[in-house]
């Protein structure tokens, strides 16, 4: 998508940089410019005709990236105040709370705001799907490290879907402004 909108952009740019070079080396002699209403219908069509050849295949690319077809892990995820439950849907009845850790039970090498007491563990190199909701008031289930932040909110159920490629402990965020917690 990158080379098909730098090729519109350079043909873009090399038509004005020629209408400017033919504007400032030529003697303007046409004094009927000023009526021209077939120009005027040109320069209005073709930037929407430019922007309709640029947005289709954004959109393509848009719902082609949006959805796994045959996701190897669905996880559910519902946000609690302070904590989030996590279901791996296609495992039966495995089910478990993470709690973020309080500050006096930080072991060495911990990271503050960010450690748990049960993570979530995944696979790498395989495509997963997060379904997110809440049960209580607005959430935001965020890993910066992976590039994701769904909103979890109640009575609505968001998806998004990613590939962990690299092992190691990713870390979540919260990115709401929630209280005390």
């Amino acid at each position: 998508f990158h080379d098909h909108a730098l090729m519109i952009i350079f043909l873009i740019c090399f038509l004005v940089l020629y209408a400017l070079f033919l504007t400032l080396t030529t003697k303007l002699t046409n004094t009927n410019i000023s009526d021209a209403q077939e120009m005027e219908t040109i320069w209005t069509i073709l930037p929407a005709i430019i922007l309709v050849l640029i947005a289709l295949p954004s959109l393509r690319i848009l719902y082609m990236t949006d959805e796994v077809n045959d996701p190897s892990l669905t996880i559910k995820s519902i946000g609690h105040q302070w904590y989030w439950t996590y279901e791996y849907t296609d495992y039966g009845g495995l089910i478990f709370n993470s709690y973020m850790l309080p500050p006096l039970f930080l072991e060495p090498g911990d990271l503050r705001l960010l450690d748990v007491d049960n993570r979530v563990v995944l696979p790498i190199e395989a495509p997963i799907r997060m379904m997110i909701t809440s049960q209580d008031v607005l959430h935001s289930w965020a890993v910066p490290t992976l590039g994701l932040k769904t909103d979890a909110i109640p009575g609505r159920l968001n998806q998004t879907t990613f590939t962990a490629t690299r092992p190691g402990v990713y870390y979540g965020q919260c990115s709401e402004i929630c209280g005390a917690n």
